[in-house]
């Protein structure tokens, strides 16, 4: 009577032994599929041999790169350390460097869609929006200050290291409030980065918000920049870079400054990959309408019709190559920045270093040339 059950057990141990196992070693082998060709890779070889010999150069410890190509990020990359003693390597898509005037682009597009919402008439005073602003000689209006045609000064002396922190855009304004302009608006270019707390005042007033919550909520959040905030010295932020400044050769820690007097033109650091966005949010009308878009962008013009190659918070002209680009550049104490769009390309660069001095010697626009069509060349 036990011989049914022995043959059944036979058969049970064939069975199993024949089943597939199903553990971790699979059936068949898996074949992984090439990786991705980027169409573009020849371009990015080339600049990264340009971004490595510029900080061999300029003795910068670290630097972060970003490129888009038809509003697609075609390359991000870091180089060298964010922090030279524990070897911290540069993340592109998370290290917070200085972005220094690059700000003003930024706080142009709080100011841009206040004048889309019809609360800025860029035309009009100052004053109308910021009441407490002493009145001067000559009226000033908006577009003149965020242009530099409005006689605002820019630093004195060692303005710039400030280590004094200030509560409030209206603190801020305290320290050139009183000064007289230094030519009747209109008539010359003179560039301030003191004119855009005025600015930042503006947006405050027409805003009726805080100028960080206005940034925050209406031009950070909605572009998805979460990786852009005011640098603020007295905070731990996490991913911020350290600071650093060459001085006859040598790397040093850069000087302790605060930048809350100036958050709107010099103020914010951020990251590559978020300039990336906001550039390819102001490349076209979207974000902002093609009217205001257009005002922000187009070079202003003095009294006698020259024009400055500014707008309002945006450089503009044409390269070497003649090819036309809006954009700006940063300096910062631990910082210099590069950031160019060239619309009818559609090419966005963003560089970001963490020392200064640095000499780009045009080595931001020899990449962004890289990246464009040969018949664009």
């Amino acid at each position: 009577m036990r011989k049914p059950y022995i043959l059944f057990f036979l058969f049970l141990t064939v069975f199993i032994s024949c089943k597939p196992q199903t553990g971790n070693r699979p059936v068949e082998p898996v074949v992984e599929p090439p990786p991705e060709e980027n169409e573009y890779q020849a371009q990015i070889d080339s600049s990264r041999k340009i971004i490595i010999r510029l900080m061999r150069e300029n003795k910068t410890p670290g630097m972060a790169v970003a490129v888009s190509v038809n509003g697609k990020m075609i390359w991000s990359e870091g180089f060298g350390y964010t922090d030279r003693e524990n070897q911290a390597p540069v993340d592109p898509s998370k290290t917070l460097f200085r972005i220094g005037s690059v700000s003003k682009t930024l706080t142009a597009s709080a100011l841009g869609i206040l004048m889309d919402e019809g609360k800025v008439n860029e035309d009009l005073i100052v004053q109308t929006y910021v009441s407490y602003f002493p009145a001067k000689r000559y009226p000033i209006t908006v577009k003149q200050v965020a242009g530099h045609i409005a006689g605002v000064r820019h630093y004195r002396e060692n303005e710039m290291l400030s280590d004094k922190p200030y509560m409030t855009v209206r603190e801020g304004l305290g320290i050139f409030e009183n000064d007289s302009l230094l030519f009747s608006p209109g008539t010359d270019y003179s560039y301030s980065s003191y004119g855009w707390n005025l600015i930042s005042a503006v947006v405050e007033g027409a805003g009726d918000q805080d100028f960080l919550l206005y940034m925050q909520s209406n031009v950070f959040d909605p572009l998805k920049m979460v990786n852009t905030m005011a640098d603020e010295a007295r905070k731990n932020i996490p991913n911020r870079t350290k600071f650093y400044v060459v001085e006859e050769g040598e790397v040093k820690d850069a000087p302790y400054v605060d930048n809350s007097y100036k958050w709107a033109g010099g103020g914010f650091i951020s990251t590559v990959e978020d300039l990336i966005r906001f550039g390819n949010a102001h490349i076209e009308p979207g974000f902002l309408t093609e009217e205001t878009l257009n005002r922000l962008q187009t070079s202003l013009k003095l009294d006698n019709g020259e024009e400055t190659n500014y707008g309002m918070g945006w450089r503009m002209g044409r390269d070497d190559q003649d090819k036309y680009f809006v954009g700006h550049t940063g300096g910062s104490v631990g910082g210099i920045t590069r950031f160019w769009i060239y619309p009818y390309e559609k090419v966005v660069i963003a560089i970001l270093s963490n020392a200064s001095p640095l000499d780009y010697n045009d080595a931001d626009r020899k990449m962004a040339w890289l990246f464009m069509d040969e018949d664009s060349l």
